[in-house]
């Protein structure tokens, strides 16, 4: 047992101190992020929306967050990383309190909107924060810490976000993520000044050419799209089948949405050490995690057992634990052909994207064509998103032919 804590302590070894701290930043913003699991049970319960109306709601989520994230991509690229990312989690800590006082569709749309938009000027920034912070040989590795802790927070979050649910009010969910936010952002002025910091990787390119002329990057970014529609449901519809069709309440819907977090707390980081030593590309490994994660919505229709929820969950967070780094490393790798504040945007504003379309589309079709229509849909999308991925996977394989400095010249 003390070699095994020692080899998985290990895993972690050689990544910069930047990057613990930036880890840490990450974890206490994402462990009040207890309000977005519970979003579409709060709107459906608590302010009697239907699903139709929880849908565009969801829609104006995912719009925020595509302007958040695109808006933040020019930034950095044009004020630096630190700046934004300390104004987005300040902001967003402040809009996420004032949301709960909300009630009106047509206000909560707007409130959705402009909360999503500030916070999401993080995600691109934080990717470039973390490219410069880390050495080329742990660029993966360091990923898989930023997941870690945001995985962590999402396994803690759920589960105490039903207590207070169950205990209190939904009203307490906002006020813990409004908090959380300004605690990071407080931190992150204390600890990654850049006075203070040291730089590991500032490559810029002197001539970058646009993301858009990439062929193989908008190829990565309809998978990435298609992907998180597919994931997304998770989030969204997935509690509301839980509770609808297995009678679960808001405790075990915690708890079984925290068990994604647990599992890639525990088994993320060695998992992606080993398929580091291994031959697989990037893009292999994405295939196989998309494949998994589609898996997970197949078993649903052919098993009534409460357990195969479990199963389904262990399916999807090994698939999106083997999709999401290695897809953050490609777009990193893909990167270096231009401005990485554009690059990085535009890895955002894919699954900004997925989160107009899954939400709202899963609820619609939830709520006209029945659960089992809708992953039988999931699972045709999940197919699409694996054949553009063997596609790209076998493009990639060409161009690496070509010559030793592929990467630079795609």
């Amino acid at each position: 047992m003390i070699k095994l804590i020692k080899m998985y302590f290990n895993t972690f070894s050689g990544l910069s101190r930047e990057v613990w701290w930036l880890a840490l930043i990450t974890l206490i913003n994402r462990a009040g992020t207890m309000v977005i699991p519970f979003l579409s049970l709060y709107l459906t319960t608590d302010l009697n929306f239907s699903l139709g109306q929880v849908g565009w709601i969801m829609s104006a989520f995912g719009l925020g967050s595509v302007a958040g994230s695109w808006l933040g991509g020019k930034l950095t690229d044009k004020i630096g990383f630190y700046k934004v990312m300390v104004f987005s989690l300040f902001l967003s800590g402040i809009l996420f309190i004032w949301l709960q006082f909300l009630k009106t569709f047509n206000l909560i749309c707007l409130g959705i909107f402009l909360v999503m938009t500030v916070a999401d000027l993080f995600r691109p920034a934080m990717f470039v924060a973390l490219n410069s912070y880390s050495k080329i040989e742990n660029k993966t590795r360091s990923i898989t810490l930023i997941r870690l802790a945001i995985n962590l927070g999402f396994s803690a979050g759920p589960a105490i976000g039903g207590y207070i649910i169950t205990s209190m009010s939904y009203g307490g969910l906002f006020w813990v993520d409004g908090i959380t936010c300004i605690a990071a952002s407080l931190v992150l002025l204390k600890v990654l000044h850049p006075k203070k910091v040291k730089v590991l990787d500032d490559y810029k390119n002197m001539q970058p050419k646009s993301a858009f002329t990439d062929f193989p990057f908008m190829i990565f970014l309809l998978a990435m799209i298609l992907f998180g529609v597919i994931f997304l449901q998770y989030f969204s519809t997935m509690p509301i089948y839980y509770k609808e069709v297995y009678g679960l309440n808001e405790k075990y819907i915690g708890l079984l949405l925290g068990l994604n977090g647990f599992l890639i707390f525990i088994i993320e980081m060695p998992l992606i050490k080993w398929l580091e030593t291994k031959t697989f590309t990037k893009t292999g490994l994405m295939l196989f995690g998309a494949l998994l994660t589609g898996l997970s919505f197949i078993i649903l229709n052919m098993f009534s057992w409460v357990g195969i929820l479990i199963v389904g969950m262990v399916l999807m967070s090994v698939g999106e634990m083997i999709t999401f780094p290695f897809s953050n490393a490609f777009a990193l790798q893909q990167a270096k052909r231009g401005n990485q504040g554009e690059y990085m945007a535009l890895y955002s504003v894919a699954f900004s994207i997925s989160h107009i379309i899954a939400h709202n589309a899963g609820l619609h079709m939830v709520d006209g064509l029945g659960f089992n229509t809708t992953w039988l849909l999931i699972t045709f999308l999940a197919v699409l998103c694996v054949l553009l991925l063997m596609f790209l996977n076998l493009h990639m394989k060409r161009r690496k032919n070509l010559g030793p400095h592929f990467e630079m010249e795609l």
